[in-house]
């Protein structure tokens, strides 16, 4: 079991991340927790930083539904991704601009979470996690 920490006093669950880019490269990344959110969800401008582009990994473009209606970006597979202590590689995110004025990279959404048993502790500022067990 992992122990994750986050400002309880905070408006949102930030958590870090890690991202490894197409050649290897890693970025520290600032994710919001959101179970609301189906896809994880990485800024574009981030993920082009690390060497990824819609057109180099053949994904195509994707809208998704949010609360402020329909959004558009693209789906493309990272290299690695880590959060709360686990690991997901050639993972699918989803591209696509954050609203202006959050301190944030992106949104950690049902796409990783899914994977995993997860207990948010919010007055502690603590998450515990591990990774769900999958039958064979």
């Amino acid at each position: 079991m992992t122990v994750t920490t986050f400002d309880p006093e905070g408006d949102l669950i930030i958590v870090h991340a890690r991202l490894w880019g197409a050649q290897g490269q890693e970025r520290d990344l600032r994710l919001v927790v959101d179970t609301g959110a189906g896809p994880t969800i990485i800024a574009p401008e981030l993920l082009d930083e690390l060497g990824y582009s819609a057109r180099q990994h053949g994904e195509q473009v994707a809208s998704t539904r949010s609360i402020a209606g329909r959004e558009q970006g693209y789906m493309l597979r990272v290299k690695q991704l880590e959060c709360l202590g686990m690991v997901e590689q050639e993972f699918r995110v989803y591209a696509q601009d954050l609203p202006t004025g959050w301190d944030i990279d992106g949104l950690l959404g049902l796409s990783f979470l899914r994977h995993l048993n997860y207990e948010v502790r919010s007055n502690e500022g603590r998450i515990l996690a591990e990774r769900a067990y999958t039958p064979t």
